[in-house]
């Protein structure tokens, strides 16, 4: 087996986050769906760009999140993703790199440019996505780095990289190399429309051990099994896969792994600010905890945690270094 460098090697869409906020009138007047990511053209993107308040950016996508997350405890990460060689591309490298994680993704030249999603934030804390994918369809096959996915203990890929197609060659094979060099492989469902889109490849993904660990939120779950009992997704889930954690929000998460369930407690959040990148960074909590000696109970608290941290701030990533965080909390 190739020597390990990397806890988690995460592949997703590289995605600049504009993030405002936004009162429920404004989502109506301008057709967004709101808790929902709405992919869009690049005229979409320009006008709501124009209609939005003061906004914050910042580096993003849901895997490079997990990326950063995983380097904010502590952990060794590398990412997949594809920018364009544009201004908003070259910013978005340094950010990442600067966060601590590996990456090499060789950029495109000319068009199109890099992705950039309008995050609108309600006084809620519910974030509503409008996304344009731009360079992010362009990743491909060639965009794998078999040595780095040899060395990487468990790569992560977002659901959401399902909707660029040549990103699903890339997907099976990171897949077949991982497995190839018995490493892990694992997939977050992303989204509730996300899995009404792909329904069938991701339960195929599932029950193939392409995927050998699941993360999903309550409604993903939901939606995957096409039912309206969280008890009874849970319980196809447990048939079709070996090792899987669902997110339930304020009441926590439920962890399914050696054949035994554990319900663990969400960690207290002082205050709902954002919840843009809770599950991300729930992910990274995890998937740093089961890479570093940690049980999969103790991982998930760990990802209680980090999400529940980044919650009470505006966007995707904490803020400060979660390992001191962590360390401080009595981890």
């Amino acid at each position: 087996m190739k020597k390990q460098r990397f806890d988690v090697l995460a592949i997703g869409n590289a995605i600049v986050d504009i993030i405002a906020e936004a009162d429920d009138d404004f989502l109506a007047q301008n057709g967004i769906i709101k808790g929902a990511m709405n992919l869009i053209d690049m005229e979409r993107a320009e006008k709501l760009y124009a209609a939005m308040g003061p906004a914050i950016e910042a580096s993003g996508g849901s895997a490079a999140n997990t990326a950063a997350g995983v380097a904010s405890l502590g952990g060794a990460s590398a990412y997949f993703g594809k920018v364009n060689s544009d201004d908003l591309g070259r910013i978005y490298a340094h950010d990442i790199r600067a966060g601590g994680v590996e990456f090499s993704t060789t950029p495109l030249s000319g068009s199109p440019p890099t992705a950039r999603s309008m995050i609108f934030v309600t006084p809620d804390g519910e974030r509503s996505m409008n996304t344009y994918l731009g360079a992010c369809v362009e990743l491909g096959p060639e965009d794998i780095d078999a040595d780095t996915v040899a060395a990487s203990a468990i790569t992560y890929f977002e659901g959401y990289l399902w909707d660029p197609p040549r990103a699903k060659e890339a997907i099976r094979l990171a897949a077949e190399i991982a497995h190839k060099h018995k490493r892990s492989f694992s997939m977050t469902l992303s989204d509730p429309f996300c899995v009404d889109r792909y329904r069938g490849e991701f339960l195929d993904l599932i029950r193939t051990k392409t995927v050998d660990l699941v993360f999903a939120n309550e409604a993903e779950i939901k939606s995957l099994y096409e039912t309206s009992s969280f008890d009874a997704a849970v319980a196809e889930l447990r048939a079709d896969c070996e090792a899987a954690v669902v997110t339930r929000s304020e009441k926590g998460c439920v962890v399914l792994a050696h054949e035994e369930t554990h319900a663990v407690p969400a960690w207290p959040v002082e205050r709902i600010v954002d919840t843009t990148g809770a599950g991300d960074q729930f992910a990274a909590g995890f998937l740093y905890g089961i890479t570093n000696g940690r049980s999969p109970v103790e991982a998930a608290r760990i990802g209680g945690f980090a999400a529940a941290k980044v919650i009470e701030q505006i966007g995707p990533r904490v803020r400060g270094s979660l390992k001191q965080m962590i360390a401080d909390a009595g981890f």
